[in-house]
């Protein structure tokens, strides 16, 4: 017993002196109290904001799936554990002892049998010393926790997907958390209401009856658009009532929009809230964002340096994910996107299972992930390191879009500029190769959009109005011409995608990948450059 003791004493030791070596350049505590502060200026008066931690996900039997934090809850507080609950209130409350408090985040409890098997845990005393929280209780002390929740003018939180189990034996886990959440929300009473339900309330409520002959044709506009509104008796019944009914309808409808608008639960605001903090990066934000676009860039440029037609996808994959946890990078961003010719027209290809690229072009879609910040670069090269005349007249045309769409990323503009300027180029050049007739017909090779923002995300939070500075968008125009198409056959297979992360700043954009070359020209110069990998021969395998 004693050497059993013993040896978990020494387990133990070790975990705990595995925390004195972590990297020294998260984001501080600081950091995620100023944003928890920018928060509670926009909440209205009353109200209080409830986050929830991701749930942890299971990959099979009793296998997890690295766990990855909300990113939310993770810019709010810096807490990267499961099972946790963040409350932020408008101004100071008071608790039992008379002492104000306007937040309190609730945390998975020390536990040592089971930081022997999954790693160290915060605690509460953690969360107070590491985080800067005063106010930390262990979850399962959110069942009791005394707050009424009807008190407050409103309870902002994000609507819940249910994609998270029930542990049974753990009571303070994201399942009972969320359970007890609800219960004192009386979520089970709440309907979300229909945005086109509501527009039509609202137009009901505000029109004359004498006047309503329109409003029953919206009606039946909008039951014919959205068939699941046919349940709701009182717009069917307004749709066909008399002058007389409808005025009794128009009674039963504003009692029913004050009684929607006196429920204090609110899913629609929060998201709004966060993506207006998140759009605008910060100082300290913008360092690790672009720690993590060198990192990706420098990807791309020790794979230009290795390529050879003899490569498999997944050995290109590898070679870019060994860059980035070389340096450090703890995930990749989004699975990585490694196409080798007709693939590459796949826009979100994974599988990454062709045995050798050959001569085709090779798109690849990689991004590192590092302390939570993601980058997302893109390149598409030659896989022999020559392009063909083919491949280079679609490579040039895309380079020279993405080049108007970046000038266009300027403080002031809309964010759609960015795409505007990308696909009149696109839309112009391939009419001008014959590979299609009209501008309309475009669109099948350039299907998607051309930015969006990154950071805590690849597809980050933001509310897609005009560019401010310190936003950092996406540029990445692309032409995609599957086998078959409706066009020559010598354009077949050709998929390229230039993908560069843009600082929108007060002097114009600037390009923060710009590491990693983009021209067709010097790419081809890079890959006849010598790679560190040409002596790595490894034992064949039968």
């Amino acid at each position: 017993m004693k050497n059993v003791t013993t040896l978990f004493l020494l387990l133990l030791s070790f975990v705990l002196g595995a925390q004195s070596s972590l990297p020294d350049d998260y984001l501080p505590s600081s950091f995620h109290a100023d944003r928890r502060e920018a928060l509670r200026k926009q909440m209205p008066t009353g109200s209080v904001a409830v986050f929830f931690a991701n749930p942890e996900r299971n990959r099979s039997n009793d296998v997890d799936y690295v766990y990855h934090q909300d990113p939310d809850f993770y810019y709010l507080t810096g807490y990267k554990e499961p099972n946790a609950a963040l409350l932020v209130f408008s101004e100071n409350q008071k608790d039992e002892n008379g002492n104000t408090y306007n937040e309190v985040l609730f945390v998975q409890e020390k536990n040592k049998q089971a930081e022997q098997w999954n790693g160290y845990r915060l605690g509460v005393e953690g969360a107070k010393q590491k985080l800067g929280f005063s106010k930390v209780y262990n979850g399962i002390e959110f069942h009791d926790f005394p707050i009424d929740y009807n008190s407050f003018s409103q309870v902002f939180f994000h609507g819940f997907h249910d994609d998270y189990r029930d542990s049974k034996r753990n009571q303070a886990d994201l399942f009972s958390l969320i359970a007890a959440f609800k219960n004192k929300v009386n979520f089970a009473d709440y309907k979300p209401p229909h945005q086109a339900q509501q527009n039509l309330y609202g137009l009901i409520k505000a029109t004359e009856v004498e006047n309503s002959a329109n409003v029953a044709q919206t009606i039946d506009r909008y039951l014919m658009r959205f068939p699941e509104l046919k349940e709701d008796e009182l717009l069917t019944s307004y749709a066909k009532a008399d002058i007389a009914t409808r005025k009794e309808l128009k009674q039963k409808v504003s009692l029913k929009l004050e009684k929607s608008s006196s429920s204090i639960i609110n899913l629609q605001e929060l998201g709004k809230m966060m993506a207006t903090l998140r759009e605008v990066k910060t100082a300290e934000e913008l360092k690790l964002l672009n720690k993590a676009i060198q990192i990706s860039a420098i990807g791309q440029v020790e794979v230009m340096k290795a390529m050879h037609p003899g490569m498999s996808e997944r050995e290109i994959q590898g070679i870019h994910e060994f860059v980035f946890k070389k340096y450090g990078a703890e995930y990749e961003g989004y699975p990585s996107i490694v196409g080798g010719g007709h693939n590459g027209c796949v826009l979100h290809y994974i599988d990454n299972s062709k045995t050798k690229v050959g001569n085709d072009l090779v798109l690849m879609d990689l991004g590192a992930e590092y302390h939570g910040y993601t980058a997302d670069v893109t390149r598409t090269i030659p896989a022999n390191g020559t392009f063909t005349k083919e491949q280079k007249e679609i490579y040039d045309l895309v380079y020279r879009a993405q080049e108007a769409g970046i000038a266009a990323a300027k403080v002031g503009n809309a964010f759609g500029a960015t795409d505007q300027a990308a696909r009149e180029v696109i839309n112009k050049g391939l009419v001008a190769l014959g590979i299609v007739k009209s501008e309309a017909e475009a669109r099948q090779y350039f299907p998607h959009g051309t930015s969006h923002y990154i950071g805590l995300d690849v597809h980050d939070a933001g509310n897609y109005g005009p560019l401010q500075e310190n936003m950092v968008i996406t540029v990445e125009p692309g032409i995609y011409i599957p086998e078959n198409s409706d066009c020559d056959s010598k354009w077949w297979g050709i998929a390229v995608r230039i993908e560069d992360c843009i600082l929108v700043t007060k002097n114009g954009p600037e390009n923060l990948s710009a590491g990693a070359p983009r021209t067709s020209e010097a790419i081809e110069k890079t890959m006849k450059e010598s790679s560190v990998l040409n002596d790595f021969v490894l034992p064949t395998i039968d």
